[in-house]
Order: C-alpha cells, then structure tokens, then sequence
C-alpha cells in the first residue's frame, strides 16, 4: 500500500500492529516497520522469547527483512519505524544499514540509546521522537503490569 510520504502516524500505527503481536506472543512488545518510497518493506517484532535470541529484536528483524527485500545490506533510501526507543546494540545495527530515518515512538529510559549520551547513528540519518507515544507507551506499561501480577 502506497502512503504520502512522512505520514508518521500511519506508519507508527503499523508498527503498533506488529507490537502486539508481540505482545499476544508474551514476548516484549515492541514493533518494527521499515519504508521505502511510501511502500511498506519489512514488517517486525520482538523474538527474544520465540528464538531464544536476545539480539532478535524488532528492529534487528525488520532490518534483516528490509534487507532481504532490497537485495542489499543497505537501507538508503529507507525509515525504521519503531514503537520503542532503539536500545544502544539496535541503534549500532541501523549504523551499519545506513537506513536514512529512525522514527520512534516511546523513549526508553533506561536501555534507550539516548542514555548512553552519544548517537550510535550514522552521521547521515535523521532522528524523530515521540510519535504516538502515549499509545507505544500503553502497550509496554500494560504488559509490565501483566507480568507483576
């Protein structure tokens, strides 16, 4: 399906998707989405759980999937979107993609790559916060809530 270009809200809106299906999976739910030229390439969650892998999250998968899609290791050209701030490891792996955008919704305080104090992103791409993030943030809180129970 083809979007105007930049419409964050309806692209975060198909990351959210994919960040429940973690979350139905009892998995951490974060969701990735990857666009290029308006058009949806690569669509992910978090795995951790599932592959017993702790690099399998969302964004590391839509990357891969992205990559997979182009037939190339870069993603020139190319948004991430993802519901929760990338971690410092998933923010080092967009370095090596060259991906052009990262927009994310929530801010992670703790593991965000922001609390290392330095970007981890290749010089060339754009950063954008905070979109939707009172819905991303729903979504983690309600599933840390779940598992205090």
């Amino acid at each position: 399906m083809t979007i105007k270009a930049f419409d964050h809200t309806y692209y975060m809106k198909e990351a959210l998707k994919e960040a429940q299906k973690a979350f139905d999976k009892d998995e951490v739910p974060v969701g990735a989405i990857v666009v290029c030229q308006d058009t949806i390439i690569a669509r992910a969650h978090n795995l951790t759980e599932t592959l017993h892998d702790v690099t399998a999250h969302a964004e590391m998968q839509a990357f891969t999937a992205a990559s997979d899609y182009l037939g190339a290791k870069y993603l020139s050209g190319c948004t991430l979107y993802v519901t929760l701030e990338p971690c410092p490891m998933c923010a080092g792996a967009s370095f090596w993609t060259q991906v052009d955008h990262v927009v994310y919704g929530a801010h992670d305080q703790k593991r965000g790559f922001s609390s290392l104090g330095q970007s981890l992103f290749h010089p060339s791409t754009t950063i954008e916060s905070g979109v939707l993030e009172e819905d991303c943030k729903a979504l983690l809180m309600e599933f840390f809530k779940r598992k205090r129970k």
